[in-house]
């Protein structure tokens, strides 16, 4: 069972999402609250697997409660809800270690969808548009940074592809290899970069102008 926590200052909009869960027999919304302050305390005390978090609410903001709620160990995977296509708080919020962002008037089997992925890990939340917003809101390129030299030259191939929003199936018909290949070519790429998932690694592309 995947235990989820909504996030929202909209009662009616958390209501909504809460049934939309509830008939999932794989899916138990475990928590809800009003604000970021709410949210710490109900995170702690239920110990979700993961977070729907609005961007925008009182008291305390989205932003302000994933870092704090990221910075714990053992802490939950964190998705962004927002209404704007291309958010800038969105992009914070991922470079802050978001698993990514989902705009609330999304079908609600590509949210359902998402819960899932980001549970499994993958995190994969529309990896193309995570590419789009940094693209919208780039910043100046860091320094390369020593661990991404110590990529094989196949590596940086397959780095270059997932930076830009290709999926394994994507990569693999692209590359001529087999998907389960290009899984531990990402999983290799992650470790060697330390980072936790392919939205970071978007992140990561940008910020050092390797997109």
């Amino acid at each position: 069972m995947i235990r989820v926590v909504l996030v929202d200052d909209q009662a009616l909009f958390r209501a909504g999402i809460r049934m939309l869960i509830a008939s999932q027999p794989d899916l138990e919304v475990v928590g809800e609250a009003g604000d970021g302050s709410e949210a710490l305390a109900v995170v702690a005390q239920t110990r979700p697997d993961v977070v729907l978090m609005d961007i925008r609410m009182p008291v305390m903001d989205g932003l302000t409660a994933t870092a704090e709620i990221l910075a714990r160990p053992d802490a939950p995977r964190v998705v962004m809800l927002t209404t704007f296509d291309l958010d800038e708080a969105a992009a914070r919020a991922i470079r802050q270690g978001a698993s990514g962002f989902l705009l609330k008037d999304a079908d609600p089997e590509f949210l359902l969808a998402a819960i899932r992925t980001v549970h499994a890990g993958s995190s994969v939340i529309a990896a193309s548009a995570t590419r789009e917003l940094f693209a919208h809101f780039a910043e100046a390129p860091r320094p390369t940074p020593p661990s991404y030299d110590a990529l094989t030259e196949r590596e940086r191939e397959i780095f270059a592809l997932a930076a830009r929003g290709l999926s394994n199936a994507e990569i693999a018909a692209r590359e001529f290899l087999s998907e389960a290949t290009v899984k531990t070519h990402i999983s290799r790429i992650l470790t060697k970069l330390a980072l936790r998932d392919r939205v970071q690694l978007v992140v990561f592309a940008f910020e050092h102008g390797l997109a």
